[in-house]
Parts: structure tokens; sequence; C-alpha cells
């Protein structure tokens, strides 16, 4: 047997008691016996005097001990074969490989743009991180992307397509020029501890075809980190849809939908917008590099008809390499090294201040949303990732998140307010990767007490709880989350 598998086979002789949170159906098990054991293991707990069997690996088998320095979010899947890290090196280099315009004497290496955000994927993934927000006006967002969205048409914006495009090649003018003020509010909780929000306003200038269309919500989303990814995509989709609940029929307050897309259950994304980790990946090299790849086949990127100088651009594409300027091996080894980033483990998990936390959000109702734990299914295809107990504290639904969180247009209208629950395996370490501290789908907290504070619609109730501890038990609700 391998280990990894015995592994997960144990955790499942550990059946941590129930409670009324919805759970999983794992339709796919082999038989009833283990479906009820699957049930059972990844109920949300109800005793929090000791940690969880296992809570320690967070991705499982898959979890790496290396837990300390710049790079700990940088790591192979622990379980990884040896014949398959010579993979994961070349994905890493792909990953980390800076882009340049066609033509080059780089044929391998041109494509970039015209238009573009960044010029590798680690400009907006900081070591596979969180993204970084500029410190000054002077320095453009790489890390954060404006997207555009004409909801009633369901595409990007007529004349600047899905995002903003802040740097470009040749003789293409970068579409505009990003800057960012924050109007801050002090909110006083009961027992007197100040917590302070930061509300941004997007001050877009320089737009090189014309205004942005009045009906265009402006949508801005940092980089998120990328560890677990390929866990997430073995999580079978009617684990997910078992959650949710568009209708709110149970009458909690709680109403997530799930993302169905024509090629399955989108799950990756702030909005969830890919169902598969290749997916997500060809749309990063395209939307954010202008890259073509077998998903997306035009090398002129996000371009619209509006734009002919960009699409007169000379394109990367060599014959000799392939029809496209990212080949399907380049595209399908990126995503081998995204799919087995390792997530760190937890040492901590029996310190008492943690336990104190781990209950007070889930008491709190935060794991409503923050469903703490899944199996992953059965793949001959990714046995690193396969059949693993794992700890990505995620629905992967989308919810409602309230006014304060919704995307605006240039008018200042309100729009789409619903936003996927974020993984929270990690985010401890966001300060330590990243060098800065910024959390939710736009970068504004810069703490995570100001984040949790940032949350309304769905998750109003699970705030005015946390609003309502002791600062003792916030603050070991905070430490819970940095334990992750």
């Amino acid at each position: 047997m391998k280990p990894f598998l015995a592994f997960t086979l144990l955790s499942l002789m550990f059946v941590p008691h129930a409670n009324a949170q919805s759970i999983p159906k794992y339709d796919w098990a082999k038989d009833d016996v283990e479906r009820a054991k699957l049930l059972r293991v990844t109920t949300p707990t109800d005793d929090f005097t000791k940690a969880e069997p296992f809570e320690a690996n967070p991705g499982g088998a898959t979890s790496t001990d290396k837990i300390d320095g710049r790079e700990r979010l940088s790591q192979p899947s622990a379980n990884l074969p040896v014949e398959k890290r010579m993979d994961f090196t070349l994905g890493e280099t792909l990953f980390d490989k800076f882009w340049v315009a066609a033509p080059s004497s780089t044929k391998a290496s041109d494509g970039l743009g015209p238009l573009f955000n960044a010029r590798a994927c680690q400009s907006c993934h900081i070591r596979n991180g969180r993204g970084r927000l500029p410190e000054s006006d002077a320095e453009q967002p790489v890390g954060l992307t404006i997207k555009l969205i004409d909801a009633a048409r369901q595409m990007g914006d007529p004349t600047y397509g899905n995002q903003l495009q802040l740097f470009a090649s040749g003789n293409v003018k970068p579409e505009a020029k990003i800057a960012i003020s924050y109007r801050a509010e002090t909110i006083e909780l009961d027992d007197g501890e100040q917590i302070t929000l930061h509300h941004p306003e997007y001050i877009i200038s320089d737009l090189s075809h014309g205004p942005i269309a009045e009906q265009s919500e402006i949508s801005p989303r940092i980089a998120p980190p990328l560890i677990g990814m390929g866990l997430i995509d073995q999580i079978a989709a009617n684990d997910i849809l078992a959650q949710a609940d568009p209708d709110d029929k149970n009458q909690d307050g709680i109403s997530g939908k799930a993302k169905l897309k024509s090629n399955g259950l989108g799950r990756f994304g702030h909005r969830a917008d890919a169902a598969t980790l290749v997916e997500q990946v060809a749309s990063a090299f395209f939307v954010d590099m202008g890259l073509s790849n077998p998903w997306h086949q035009q090398d002129w990127g996000d371009c619209t008809s509006a734009q002919t100088i960009c699409r007169e651009a000379p394109g990367g594409t060599q014959p000799n390499l392939g029809a496209h300027e990212i080949p399907q091996n380049v595209l399908d080894l990126t995503a081998f090294y995204t799919g087995n980033l390792a997530v760190p483990k937890r040492p901590a998990t029996e310190d008492p201040s943690i336990l104190k936390g781990k209950q007070a959000f889930y008491e709190a109702g935060c794991v409503s949303c923050h469903t703490p734990k899944y199996v992953t299914k059965r793949s001959a295809l990714d046995d690193s990732n396969s059949f693993q107990l794992i700890w990505p504290y995620s629905d992967f639904l989308l919810h409602d998140m309230g006014d304060m969180l919704a995307d605006r247009t240039q008018k200042g209208d309100l729009g789409n307010s619903e936003w996927r629950t974020p993984p929270l395996w990690g985010i401890g370490h966001t300060k330590a990767v990243a060098d800065q501290e910024r959390y939710l789908h736009d970068g504004r907290a810069r703490s995570l007490k100001e984040a949790i504070l940032f949350h309304g619609g769905e998750a109003e109730t699970a705030k005015q709880n946390f609003m309502a501890l002791n600062r003792t038990t916030r603050d070991n609700l905070i430490q819970f989350l940095k334990s992750l």
C-alpha cells in the first residue's frame, strides 16, 4: 500500500462528532460503508479540547514540513514521486519565466502582449503567495488586476475587453493608469477595541481608447495564493454541489450558489470562473500576459476589435514549437507545477489558545461557508492528490458578501456582490511570503480582523458574532486563522 494512501485510510478510523452542518455526499465512494466513514470524518467537529486526527496535515500526505523561510509556499507535494520531480521543476521554470514581445531572438520566450499586466506568473503570485499592492501612487499594480464586466451581456467592456491592461509593447499604448486611495473608517467594538476599515477608491486615468462603458462594472482582483490547487481540483463536484442552497431552503441565511459551466463546476478564481486547474492557468496566460494557448487561440490576447493597432501587432507563435505561443506541453507543465504546490503543515494545532480560537470560529458560524475538510476523490491520473483528507476551509460556492464588497460601475452604482469562499489554508504565512498583509478579493484589508469586519450579506450574522466576542476570544480566533 502506498504511504499516502495508508495515511488517508488510517484517518477514516477516527470519526469526530457530527453537527448540523451540511456535509458532502461522497457518492463516489466504493461502497456504503466507506461512504458513511467519509461523511463522518468530514463532519465539522464539536470537540475543541484537542486537535483532530491529522489536522496538522491540512494537505493530507501532500503537506510540506517546510514552514519557515520566504519560499515556504513554493515546495512540492511531499508525496510527489521522484519520477515526477523533474516535471515540477520544469513547470517552476516556466512559472518564473519572463516573457518578451515578438519578434525576438529568444523565439521560445516571445509572444508577450501586446497588452499585458505582467511578464511572468511569479510577478503577480509572489513566491506562489498572495499578490502585492503598490506602496506609492507612482507604482502601477502588478498583483492586482481590474476586471471589466458588462453584467447584462455577460462579457467584458466593449472597448477594453475583460480587464484593464496597464502595460504594452511596441507601438501599442497601455490601456490606463491606476491609482488607489482609501477612505478610513474606524469601528469601535463593545469592549472598546478599535479597528480601521480601508474603503478603496480606484482612480482610472490616461485611458487609451476613450471612456469605459457606463454599464461596465469595475472589479479589482488581487492574485490569490496557489497552494493546494491540485487538491481542490480533485474534490468531487457533487461534494461541493451538496452544500449549495441557492434559495436558502433551510432558512439559515446562507445561500451558497454553484458556478455551473459547460465544462464542469467552477471552483477556481475569485468568482469560481474556472472549472479546472488547466483552464485557470490558460486564462491567466491569455488575459494577464496576452499569450495564446489551446484554450485561447488569438495571439493578440485581450485586445478588442476597437483596438486595431493592438490586433495588428506581431504574434509569437513558432510553427516548429506548436500552433500557439503557449503550446500544450508548456500549459500542462505549468498546471502540473501549480497543482503540486504543497500546503504547509500546522505544528501548533494542540495550542490551547488556538483550540479556543478554533471553537470561536466554528461557533460564530464561519464554517457555514468555510467548510473545514473534504476527502479528495480517487484518481489514477493524479495519485499524489488522490484520496487525501484535506482542510481548505472553503465550500467553493458563491455568496453575497454585501454592499461594501460589491463591484461598482463608473458611476458608482452597485454591481455584483457575490464572491467564491476563498480557501483559508496557508493564510497565516501571508506576510512572511509577500512582505505585506492584504486580504479579501481586492487586498483592501490590512489585517484579518479588518477582513472579517468587511463581511456582510450572508456573512453578516457571523461578523456580528465575531464582534460580540470578548477581546481575548477574538484574538484567539485570529491566532487560529494565522495557524492555518
